[in-house]
């Protein structure tokens, strides 16, 4: 999985950056956000990644902090919700924001932001303002992992992601592993785990 990537950029656009790496250009999209923090054509930045496989197209996902990542990975997990889409909420309102929005049950701020319809907005906060209420400041759904687990967590979502699951599923099974208490050693025997309840 490519969890970040580090490189000089080539090119910056309203909806993306090219950043060459080990001699490759790499395509990221980004959020305005992301691109505006971003520093001038030339020099150097690290980003936090998302790859995003469907069909035969692979995109990747790029963010400057990992709040920024965690709640998109949190949007594209609720049905309707794809990554562009994420993307645009993202670039309309900042991770902090929206959270406070959800809890809230601020509908009409919700819909503020482009793209995001009545029936958008609803879904959003059902789905994330139980998440978002329980969650701690630093970790945005991740707070009763330390840094060890959460990152493992991660990577096995973005690879049973990578396998075609749909993100939603993949949450669900790695939750079951996570209260079980076995969200823990070699990544490969989590998403071993993980795919057992997948099947069912």
């Amino acid at each position: 999985m490519i969890d970040q990537i580090h490189g000089m950029i080539l090119k910056k656009t309203p909806n993306y950056a090219v950043l060459e790496t080990g001699g490759v250009g790499l395509k990221v999209l980004s959020t305005i956000n992301t691109l505006e923090a971003m520093p001038a054509k030339g020099k150097k930045t690290l980003l936090l990644t998302y790859l995003h496989v469907r069909d035969d197209v692979l995109d990747l996902y790029g963010f400057q902090t990992s709040r920024e990542r965690e709640t998109f990975l949190q949007l594209i997990g609720i049905s309707g919700i794809g990554p562009k889409l994420a993307l645009t909420i993202l670039s309309g309102i900042s991770p902090d924001k929206l959270r406070n929005r959800v809890i809230e049950g601020d509908v009409a701020a919700m819909t503020a932001i482009p793209g995001v319809g009545a029936k958008t907005a609803k879904r959003i906060i059902v789905e994330l303002k139980e998440k978002f209420t329980k969650a701690d400041n630093d970790s945005l759904g991740f707070e009763e992992l330390d840094q060890t687990v959460s990152g493992l967590y991660r990577d096995a979502l973005n690879a049973l992601t990578a396998l075609g699951y749909k993100h939603k599923h993949s949450n669900q099974a790695l939750d079951k592993i996570k209260q079980s208490g076995e969200l823990k050693g070699e990544l490969e025997s989590v998403i071993k785990k993980a795919l057992q309840h997948l099947m069912f």
